[in-house]
């Protein structure tokens, strides 16, 4: 008769019985490759001897420190990542049953033990706990990525736009942490006056909660827009909303408004902490002059944010971004840079008719290393 495993196997048998453990352990030396077998006559000795390196566990569950289904608990418990099975006498068969109910991956009576059913047992239960841990793992990925989407959904809104005067584009991409959402934000609003007014801002770190204080800042800008509070109110607003709501005193954020008058001609522009926007005028390239207006958010209690007044003429295109762009790998892994972006739209990223073409742009950017979030708009002349 051959036994076989099909990988090296520790095994952590749970028996207060020695007679019930010398079988076990010669039932299993029958193996071409017997399992390495780590005996405890405890939960107390468990606890000492249970390590990520032991696959399966057999577990009595007549033991002098915890007896039936408390035993198995307190086993799962400190072994989530092995298969788990159970050894019963003739007169507890009903008690296997129960035990894989409440978790186990099978169970066995122990007087009809041979040594081909015990290393079936063991190689199946192996098998249903690999099953169940991938299981587990698409249900939390599939969680996740409905969160993530809720979270997007709400960084990355439906601009509020009446007129056909100006093209507005927007792109978002992950970094290369990829699954890690980022604070990155935008918006564009148009208020009855025919003014239009954007932004785009980045909540510093990583995760769920600084994705979540991104919603809430970007959500607040636009209900304060439309009930027409702008400018340095808005801003000191939006600093208290902040406070209020970062997990940590450390948490900031910065961003970049812009207002643009009603006849197109001409951008009011906030610069709090934020890269410097992008203006394309006249064919030229550069970056708006006079930035940044002031701190970030989060940061000073007494901090004031100069305006910028941008004139845009007839034909323009204004860039805003987050940092993720500048910060992108070029090269010797160096970052791209404020001055690399400029001389990059003037390479590749302009279209055919002045504008900027955003995907050509980003298509020559390097590895992003944090997410990019950009908004674009535009006037042609008529």
């Amino acid at each position: 008769m051959t036994i076989t495993f099909p990988e090296s196997l520790t095994l952590l048998l749970i028996e207060d019985d020695d007679g019930d453990a010398f079988l076990v352990e010669e039932l299993l030396r029958q193996a071409d490759a017997p399992a390495e077998i780590i005996w405890v006559r405890s939960l107390r000795e468990t606890r000492a001897k249970l390590t990520t390196d032991i696959q399966c566990v057999l577990v009595d569950l007549s033991l002098p420190d915890a007896t039936g289904l408390e035993a198995l608990e307190a086993v799962l418990a400190m072994a989530p990542h092995a298969a788990v099975l159970v050894l019963t006498g003739l007169r507890d068969a009903h008690v296997g049953v129960t035990a894989v109910k409440a978790g186990a991956q099978d169970y066995l009576v122990k007087q009809d033990v041979d040594a081909r059913l015990l290393a079936r047992a063991i190689r199946y239960a192996m098998e249903r706990k690999r099953a169940d841990l991938a299981q587990i793992a698409l249900v939390e990925a599939e969680l996740t990525a409905k969160e993530n989407s809720r979270l997007e959904n709400g960084l990355l809104p439906v601009a509020l736009l009446r007129t056909e005067a100006i093209e507005h584009t927007t792109r978002y991409l992950p970094g290369s942490r990829g699954s890690l959402l980022a604070g990155d934000f935008l918006d564009t609003v148009q208020t009855p006056d025919g003014a239009i007014h954007i932004v785009i801002g980045d909540v510093c770190g990583h995760g769920p909660d600084e994705a979540a204080l991104g919603v809430a800042l970007r959500i607040a800008w636009r209900t304060l827009v439309l009930a027409g509070q702008t400018d340095e109110p808005l801003l000191r607003t939006l600093d208290t909303l902040l406070r209020a709501e970062r997990k940590a005193p450390e948490i900031f954020t910065t961003l970049c408004m812009a207002t643009i008058t009603p006849d197109l001609r001409l951008a009011r522009m906030r610069v709090v902490g934020h890269p410097p926007p992008l203006l394309v005028r006249d064919g030229v390239v550069d970056v708006v002059d006079g930035t940044p207006s002031g701190p970030p958010l989060g940061i000073f209690n007494d901090a004031r944010w100069t305006v910028i007044d941008v004139p845009l003429g007839e034909e323009w295109a204004i860039m805003l971004y987050t940092d993720g762009l500048i910060e992108a790998a070029m090269g010797e892994h160096e970052p791209l840079g404020v001055e690399g972006l400029v001389d990059l739209v003037r390479a590749h990223g302009t279209s055919g008719d002045g504008g900027i073409d955003l995907d050509r742009l980003i298509g020559h950017v390097g590895t992003l290393t944090d997410d990019l979030a950009v908004v674009l708009v535009r006037r042609r002349s008529r």
